[in-house]
Formats: C-alpha cells, structure tokens, sequence
C-alpha cells in the first residue's frame, strides 16, 4: 500500500519516515530561491527543514523560482505534492529518508510579473540560487560577460528580464524604488568566489541599462560567498522505486544523497539570516580556503576519475574507485599535483579531507553516474582543473597529471569509448566540443584553441607540451593504458 506525497498523507506516513512536525501555516517567506533541483533540496531546503523541525526560524521558508523550461516541470511535479520532497540519505552501511517541507510555495516558470512581486516582498530577506556553474555567463578568465545574447536582451528590456541576474536587478530597482531594504543574494554554486561571481553577474546586467542602479547594488547589496558540499545524483525510476517499496510514499522527484553534507558560508547578511549554524552551517569571516579545498579536492577528483572511467565504459563512480588503476591514478594526482596546490584550510588536515572523500566517491549506495561527471566540462574543468594548472605553471612546477585530466577530457568529447561504443552529446556545447576533439587527434592545439576555457594557458610551452603528450597517448594506448604509463612515470 503506498500513498501520494502530500500535506495530508503525512501522518500516515510517520511510522516509516521522518515528516515534518511543523505546520505549513506557521511559516511565512524569507528566501526565494532560483534552482529548485535535486542539490537544493538535498542541501539548502534540508537544513531549513532541520531548523524548522527544532521550531524554530518559520519565518524563512522558500518561495521557489526558475527560468527555463525544465524548472517548469519540476514545478508541475513538485506543485502536485505540496511542495515536499522525500529525501534518502545512504551510505555503505544503510538508509534514511525523511520528507521536507521547506518550500512553501513555486513562482509559475515564466510569471515575470508575478516573481518580480515576490522579489520586492519585505518579507523576502535573501535570494538565493543553484543555477549549476554553467549559468553565470563567465568567459575563459572566469569574468562576467556582458554581450552574451541573454544579457543583451535584459539589458535592452530590464522591466521584463528573462535570465536570473535580470530578475534579480529588476526586483532590487523595485525595492530600491520603494525604499525597502535590499535582500542578500546568496550563491550557492561551485565556483570560486562565488559571492563574488554573483555580485559581477547582477552589477553586469544591471549596468547594461542602468549605471547608476549597478553602482547601488554594488555598494549596498550582500553577496557572501559559500562552500556547498554533497554528492547528489540525478533521479531515475530507481529512486522512485525505492521510496516506494522501502516507505510506501508515491513521489514523483524524490531525491537520494550521501549521507555526508557541508556548508560553509561567510556571515555577511544585513537584513538577517536564519539561525542554521544550530543545525550544522559554519558561518565564517572567510570561506575562500574552505572553497579551494573543496573545488580543488573533491570537484577536482570527480573530473579525474570521470573522462578516463567514461573511456573504460565504467558506469558508476563506486565502480570506478573499485577500479585499482582509477583509484592509483587519482591518489597520485591528488597527493603530488592538487593536494599541494591548496593552502591551509582551518582546523582541517588536507589529506584525511581526502581520505573521507575517497571514502565517498566508493559509496555504492548513492548510485553516482560516470555521466553525470562528465557532464558539462566545458564549464567545469575551468573551474575544478585549469586554474590548479596555472597556479603550478606559474610555479614552475609540472603539470603532468593535471594535463591528463583535460587530455581525457577532449579524448572523451571525440564521441567514442576505448570499446567504440557511441558517447551520447554531454555537454551544452557538443557540437563544437566533438568538433576540436576530431581536429585534434592529429593537432592537439585544435582543442587548447578554445581560448574560452583554457585562455592563457594555450601560450605555455609547458602545459602545451604535457597536454599534447597525454593526449597522443590516449589516442595511440587508450585510456587504461595510459593510465598505467603516468603511474610508471613514462608519459
């Protein structure tokens, strides 16, 4: 007997799972949040959720939002439940579920009117935002930009915004208008700086038809930076399945993590913030060291492992870490090129950080894809691998691994395994990906010409020399095989 996830099945549902022990009537909005996916609510929504659930903090539920088409099918989904979510959290030894009720309400995809209006609520304190890396319109030096055709089009029509960063300036410009404090706007994406990246972002479109609006914002908005942390797959039907058979609940999107979960954020909110460091949240002066561990570390290693597992036609993560050459070849990256190249992190040692992370990617429970880290590496490896590499090449110091990974990389948006098994398209930009892959089977630099992603970094003799070298490899040996030659030195 099972039953669909809304409001009214909950009690019958306690016997199985935790539920919300708070009533949806005793919350009002705080935060409206662009991005309602799988992370979001195995993150952000779930630590609101524990907070709620200690009585406290009621007045800072979520109003949902989004821009494109598929936030519109979450919503329809998401809509027919409540707005609650079953979440299962599992790791090598067992399982938890327990539903959220965070979210209280999801603007209708496309209602600029009716989001604007949200924006400008004085009861909104911050806006928050999971868009994934590849949505801050960021050129290869990782800096806003400004003529990318969605920007342009706020920019000529700023009262009826199509992007987030549009909706964002448009609904500051009211409450300025209005003489209502600002919100904070949160990110919380992996990208460094990513409080930084956000502030470029608004100030940018606003700019394009106000300066004197983006000077404001500038000078009178928060933008803290953060660290999130938690490894979170796509849902399929086997998830669904599970919160069916295991908890008799009919959800249409559960969501099933680790049972791992960091968040770091800097403690930068004039107009208030929920008291989540009783639940688990670190506020801090500076998450800059916090951010680089993990970017570098764990998101680092997930690119690593992906592009050569991908080419092995391994399927899932654990299975790749089961794999003696993968998890040889990542401990050696990691312990001689990446680990080096972070600074001191407080109160943290480097290398049990790692330790736990390799712990994590071999959860067999959480059902990680291969695909899913491959996926979207044109905006990825600028972000987790190349600036490692120009922190080492500035040094000096080789980049032979780190090489490897990008060589991967472009072996796998050629569009064929080791096996000659087809690649599915796996990136926004495929097309031109597979493209410069093809070209640089025989002229590697076709691939570093994508000035875009590596920038500067295709002008290094050095980087240009490792990186041509692991790709010839990958090409002549496959990708087992020259795995084996950088453990043995000889690449």
């Amino acid at each position: 007997m099972t039953s669909p996830l809304s409001l009214r099945a909950l009690p019958g549902l306690a016997s199985t799972l935790r539920v919300p022990t708070y009533s949806r009537e005793t919350l009002t909005p705080g935060i409206v949040h662009f991005g309602i996916g799988n992370f979001h609510r195995a993150h952000q929504a779930m630590y609101l959720d524990k907070l709620f659930q200690l009585g406290e903090g009621h007045d800072w539920a979520i109003i949902g939002a989004g821009v494109r088409r598929s936030d519109a099918d979450m919503r329809d989904k998401l809509q027919a439940q409540d707005w609650l979510t079953t979440l299962v959290e599992r790791d090598g030894f067992g399982q938890s579920a327990r539903v959220t009720g965070a979210m209280m309400d999801f603007v209708p995809v496309f209602n600029t009117e009716a989001l604007l209006t949200w924006l400008a609520d004085p009861r909104i304190r911050i806006v928050s935002m999971t868009i994934t890396e590849g949505g801050y319109y960021l050129d290869s030096d990782s800096s806003f930009d400004p003529t990318h055709p969605d920007i342009v089009a706020d920019g000529r029509n700023p009262r009826s915004p199509k992007t987030v960063f549009g909706c964002i300036a448009e609904g500051l410009r009211l409450r300025r208008e209005a003489g209502i404090q600002p919100f904070t706007v949160l990110c919380c994406d992996n990208i460094p700086g990513n409080g930084h990246v956000a502030r470029a972002a608004v100030t940018g479109t606003a700019r394009l038809a106000d300066a004197e609006l983006a000077d404001w914002i500038g000078s009178s908005v928060a933008f803290p930076n953060s660290m999130v942390d938690r490894i979170t797959p796509a849902t399929s039907d086997a998830e669904r399945q599970l919160v069916r058979d295991d908890y008799g609940v009919e959800d249409a999107w559960p969501v099933a993590c680790e049972t791992f979960t960091q968040w770091v954020v800097e403690d930068k909110f004039p107009s208030g913030r929920p008291a989540l460091e009783k639940v688990g949240v670190q506020f801090v002066p500076d998450v800059e060291p916090y951010e680089l561990m993990k970017l570098r570390i764990l998101n680092g290693g997930h690119a690593a492992i992906a592009y050569p597992a991908g080419l092995m036609d391994i399927t899932f993560v654990d299975e790749a870490m089961n794999n003696k050459l993968i998890a040889a070849w990542l401990d050696k990256l990691e312990t001689e090129e990446i680990i080096p190249a972070v600074p001191p992190v407080p109160d943290t040692d480097l290398k049990a950080y790692y330790q736990k992370i390799v712990e994590r990617f071999a959860n067999p429970t959480v059902g990680d894809t291969i695909r899913r880290l491959c996926l979207d590496g044109s905006n990825r490896q600028p972000k987790f691998i190349l600036p490692t590499v120009r922190d080492r090449v500035a040094a000096g110091l080789p980049v032979t691994g780190l090489a490897l990974v990008s060589a991967l990389w472009c072996r796998y948006c050629a569009g064929v395994t080791d096996s000659g098994a087809e690649i599915a398209p796996n990136d926004p930009d495929w097309d031109r990906l597979q493209d410069r892959a093809k070209a640089a089977r025989t002229d590697p630099m076709a691939f570093l010409a994508m000035d875009d992603i590596f920038g500067p970094l295709a002008k290094s003799p050095a980087y240009v020399q490792s990186f041509s070298n692991a790709l010839n490899a990958a090409w002549e040996f496959g990708a087992h095989k020259t795995l084996e030659k950088y453990l043995s030195d000889a690449l």
